[in-house]
């Protein structure tokens, strides 16, 4: 399954470093990321593939707003389909 992650906040140094980190621990492949800086506020998406993932969806979505959280930045994660869905016109 493929996965969008979007992570939006005050630009800090390490949210990339952090969020890479966490998906690299639980064997989570990055397969696309976009990021800018939009004044001081850092805008990242990624695509991911969480074929190997040792961890479920849930458990997964639930590091990321933990790790969003202790870094002060908001970390969401939705299913690619259901991304798609929503914004197909």
């Amino acid at each position: 399954m493929k996965a969008i992650i979007t992570v939006l906040g005050k630009d800090q140094v390490g949210i990339i470093a952090g969020v890479s980190s966490l998906l690299a621990k639980w064997n989570v492949n990055v397969l696309d990321i976009s990021q800018t800086i939009l004044q001081e506020n850092f805008t990242m998406v990624m695509l991911a593939d969480l074929e190997n993932c040792s961890l479920s969806f849930t458990e997964l979505t639930e590091k990321l707003s933990a790790l969003g959280a202790e870094m002060d930045i908001a970390i969401r994660m939705q299913r690619e389909d259901i991304f798609n869905a929503m914004h197909k016109i």
